[in-house]
Parts: C-alpha cells; sequence; structure tokens
C-alpha cells in the first residue's frame, strides 16, 4: 500500500477484465488499484493492456485535487457506446497513475476478476467477510414486537459494519414481514431483496433483507434474514445491544 496526497494505490495480482457490448476493452494482470473513496478501490488499467482505439475524448476534463486534470473518453466498441465512461490522469502529479486508464464501473458492461463476473464494485483486499453459526439467542424486536426469537443464526462480521444477524424464516415473524421492490447489490454477498416490518399499523420501509441467492462465497446466509440493527433492538442471550451508527 501506498500513500501520495493521502492517496491510496497498490498494485494488484488478479488479471482483470472488462467489457462493452460483449468485447473485450481492457484486459490486465498487473492492474493499479486506487482508492479515490475511501470505501473501496478502482481498478486503473495500464494503457498497454487497453483498447485504445476504441477510446474518443469527449474535450471535457475532470479536476481531481489529488490526481490532477482527467481526460474524459466517450467507449465504443461498434455494437455499445458509453459516453465519458473511461479517464485518464495523463500529467497528473503523481506519477503511478499517469500511464493508466480507468473506467466509470456503472457504465460498462461487464467486469470479471479472473474468470468470475464482479457486481456494483471492485472487491477490496482489506475487505473481509466471515460468516459464522452461532447458538446464542438471537431475539429482534421492533417497537417493543418482538419479531425473531432463534439459537441458529449465522452471524456475518464484515471489515467496517457491525455484526449482522442472518435468521432463519423458520424463527421469524414472516406475517409481519411484506415484500419491497427495493433491491440492492455488494460484490461479496450477492443481490438483495428486502421486506417492510409492519407492526402496530406502522411500516418500517425495507428493515429487514436477504439474499435468495448469494454469491459462492456467502452461501451460508442465502435464504437467511437480517436486519438493520441501527433501526431495532436486538438482544444477545438476554442482553440488550447497542445500536450502532453507520451510513445506513
Amino acid at each position: 500500500m501506498t500513500v501520495v496526497r493521502n492517496l491510496r494505490f497498490e498494485l494488484g495480482s488478479k488479471r482483470v477484465r472488462t467489457y462493452l457490448g460483449g468485447k473485450v476493452v481492457a484486459d490486465t494482470d498487473h492492474p493499479l488499484l486506487v482508492w479515490e473513496k475511501p470505501y473501496y478501490p478502482v481498478y486503473y488499467f495500464p494503457a498497454a493492456d487497453v483498447k485504445l482505439d476504441l477510446l474518443t475524448p469527449t474535450g471535457a476534463i475532470e479536476h481531481s485535487p489529488q490526481r490532477g486534470d482527467a481526460t474524459i473518453y466517450t467507449v465504443a466498441t461498434g455494437s455499445a457506446k458509453a459516453e465519458g465512461a473511461a479517464y485518464r490522469y495523463l500529467d497528473s502529479p503523481i506519477p503511478e497513475v499517469r500511464d493508466h486508464v480507468a473506467f466509470v464501473w456503472e457504465a460498462m458492461g461487464a467486469w470479471f476478476e479472473e474468470d468470475e463476473e464482479v457486481f456494483v464494485h471492485a472487491r477490496d483486499p482489506y475487505t473481509r467477510v466471515d460468516i459464522i453459526p452461532s447458538s446464542r439467542r438471537v431475539e429482534i424486536e421492533v417497537d417493543g414486537v418482538k419479531i425473531a426469537d432463534t439459537t441458529a443464526s449465522r452471524m456475518l462480521f464484515e471489515t467496517g459494519l457491525p455484526v449482522r444477524y442472518y435468521l432463519p424464516k423458520t424463527d421469524v415473524r414472516m406475517d409481519l414481514l411484506e415484500a419491497s421492490e427495493h433491491h440492492t447489490e455488494c460484490p461479496y454477498k450477492g443481490v438483495a431483496s428486502y421486506y417492510d416490518v409492519v407492526v402496530g399499523g406502522k411500516r418500517h420501509e425495507d428493515l429487514v433483507w436477504w439474499y435468495p441467492l448469494a454469491t459462492e462465497e456467502s452461501q451460508r446466509i442465502a435464504g437467511l434474514v437480517s436486519f438493520y440493527n441501527e433501526k431495532l433492538d436486538v438482544f444477545i442471550d438476554g442482553e440488550l445491544q447497542e445500536r450502532p451508527e453507520t451510513k445506513f
């Protein structure tokens, strides 16, 4: 890990590819991981590993206090076109990023780390997800109403987040849950579906989530439901837990 001008970056070892319209735009086994934001890195591809003929300058420039001025490019593969989907810091004050090309994740068609497709954003090598079965009694209450009670939870410990308790639906008052249209994606766990909780005539929107089809690394939580412990009461072996403070 290197830090220059408060920018974290390091050389990765995974093969990384990005596609647009079914065609490879960039393919490298020497990605530069750059933490443009503190939560996860962005893949910067060596220019030699990018099909530069597919990139056309838009004429736009975007400034970063750390990285300098970025030249913005449109990516076009013939069958697909993504406006402003690529950028380069050709004269960056940080030498390591100058000869690289980065892409706007959601503008591209697909991303792969080795031969596994990755969604949402690049995985952070410093984020770990541990899923551990527990026989401790977990009780969940919303507005004083118990909506779950189990001794067969899976506790999920993810770097930078509070512990999440995943419970079997058979130990949850599913009659108090109503399916929501809300969905979120996580590169470590998969696509989550949500439930509202309705108690005492009050609706608590998107308070509960679950992964119908979790990623391979998170199969232990597939089909189980979890709760925003920031917004309700959790008891572990009868002891009320302090509500964590997070961006959620």
